[in-house]
């Protein structure tokens, strides 16, 4: 892929006119009823997730939330999550597990909040939570990146049996800022950066790190968000049904050989 069209990539994905979680949540899938709280500290609006049906399954929804203009994005802190985030996901996870229900997970976020706060209250340890806790659930994990997917904030949320990408988004293990700042001590070179870091959707699925890009386009036009919401909830669909006949053990170990291979 041309330099152009990965900063095209990393543009797009940045847009706040991208459907958001909540969008896709009461869009895709029937009554979304959102869930609040970690049950330790409090509740992070960067992160929303609830219970929610879809052709009569009940399904788990979880995800990152940007907002649309600058006060509701103060409010979502951009969709950084804080530990109180990923906690409350883990709670969810778990609640899902419990009543046989599959998770669907949607990532758009830059990374997850890293301040002194943050970082008192075990943001690194609540990742790796995360990370463990996906490893080993034994319901389906479906996980879809709709915007930005950065660094462990991103993969905290990314761990399922199945990772797809909407045609315009980016997942990296950092931003195109934060490699050229390390590798040239100078973040303005961030369009060079991004393409060599392989982070758009065709590059990731020949790498095998994802396994299925959801075009947002037809003919080369850009389809509107309805048609996009109705595209997903048939995918996510015919996913989720082919999932659900596997037995828990099989669930496992297919998730757990899908990420060995890294």
């Amino acid at each position: 892929m041309s330099k152009e069209n990965a900063n095209k990539i990393v543009n797009n994905a940045r847009k706040t006119e991208r459907l958001t979680t909540k969008e896709l949540a009461e869009g895709v899938f029937d009554h979304f009823f959102e869930l609040h709280g970690d049950r330790k500290f409090g509740d992070d609006p960067a992160i929303i997730g609830g219970i929610a049906s879809l052709d009569g399954m009940p399904v788990t929804v979880i995800g990152t939330q940007k907002g649309r203009e600058i006060k509701e994005n103060i409010f979502r802190n951009f969709g950084s999550p804080t530990p109180e985030g990923y906690r409350k996901s883990i709670r969810l996870m778990k609640q899902a597990e419990h009543f046989k229900r599959p998770v669907v997970t949607f990532i758009n976020t830059s990374g997850a909040y890293c301040d002194i706060d943050s970082e008192d209250r075990g943001i690194g340890e609540a990742i790796a939570e995360s990370l463990l806790v996906m490893s080993q659930l034994e319901v389906p994990i479906l996980s879809i990146i709709i915007g930005e997917g950065g660094s462990g904030g991103a993969l905290a949320l990314a761990m399922g049996n199945k990772v797809w990408m909407l045609e315009n988004t980016m997942y990296s293990v950092l931003s195109p800022e934060g490699f050229a700042s390390i590798l040239w001590k100078d973040a303005s070179r961030a369009k060079g950066a991004a393409e060599i870091m392989k982070l758009t959707p065709s590059n990731l699925l020949e790498l095998g790190v994802v396994d299925q890009v959801i075009s947002e386009t037809r003919r080369r036009v850009k389809l509107k968000d309805e048609e996009l919401i109705v595209r997903m909830r048939q995918l996510i669909t015919t996913a989720l049904q082919e999932m659900m006949t596997w037995t828990p053990s099989e669930i496992v170990a297919q998730r757990q050989k899908r990420f060995r291979e890294f």
